[in-house]
């Protein structure tokens, strides 16, 4: 389930890609057309339909290359080629960052991932690429690359409300993976932070919700759940909602 979809729907999917994407609104980038001199209509090598093994620009970060590696695979003279179709490596990582979570959202995970790690090797420093990369690798057994991944692009956008999300939904999924009592705190600090940040993160406080129903405390829990709601009503987990009814009733009497 991939990350940035909503914490039981993508998370699940990303845990419930609810989990993290559910988060996927990236920020409105301005794009520019390619000049066509690469093989697809936006810029970049063609993607290929990933294998059991993947090839290396299929997996986050190049599978761990080196920016210098990665090159090698795609080709010096192509990257120059796709980053020759804008004004500048940046303008030309804010779109293919923009194009990964728009692939996302199709649930073509490995043309978002490719254009993901273009993004990253256009620009090292931006941290779009690495949430994405972190919602790609939230579909793994395992959160922990996705909360590495994620962790390098709060490093560069502290402030930034998606990537507290996704991130604290993934140290919920931990949580609920070793029961941790650091992992369950971490999550629950940063997804504070995320909707203190943006009131409007409706996934931020559904996860939110989440974590305080981990701490035992109800009423908190369906505040936020109603305060998420408020926000966007897609943004309901239902189970968490059944969750809850077991342990309290709504105290506003919308759920029942």
């Amino acid at each position: 389930m991939f990350l940035s979809a909503s914490f039981k729907t993508v998370s699940q999917a990303v845990a419930s890609v609810g989990l993290l994407g559910l988060l996927l609104a990236p920020p409105a980038h301005a794009q520019r057309k390619n000049k066509g001199q690469a093989t697809n209509a936006d810029g970049s090598l063609a993607a290929t339909t990933a294998a059991p093994g993947k090839p290396a620009r299929l997996l986050p970060l190049f599978g761990g290359l080196s920016p210098a590696q990665a090159t090698q695979i795609i080709g010096e003279a192509q990257l120059k080629a796709i980053a020759a179709s804008f004004a500048s490596t940046t303008e030309a990582s804010t779109f293919f960052a923009t194009k990964g979570f728009e692939y996302l959202r199709e649930n073509n995970p490995d043309t978002a991932a490719y254009r993901f790690n273009l993004a990253w090797l256009l620009n090292p420093q931006n941290p779009d690429a690495y949430r994405g990369l972190g919602i790609v690798a939230s579909a793994d057994a395992t959160p922990d690359a996705a909360i590495g991944l994620l962790n390098k692009g709060f490093a560069l956008a502290p402030n930034n409300s998606l990537i507290m999300s996704d991130l604290g939904t993934s140290y919920l999924i931990r949580y609920s993976q070793t029961k941790k009592k650091k992992d369950l705190a971490t999550g629950l600090d940063l997804l504070q932070r995320a909707t203190a940040a943006d009131p409007a993160n409706a996934i931020a406080w559904q996860q939110l919700a989440r974590g305080l129903y981990y701490q035992e405390k109800y009423a908190e829990a369906w505040a936020a759940v109603h305060k998420g709601q408020n926000a966007s009503v897609s943004s309901l987990d239902l189970d968490l909602v059944t969750d809850l009814l077991a342990k309290l009733p709504d105290p506003q009497g919308t759920f029942k």
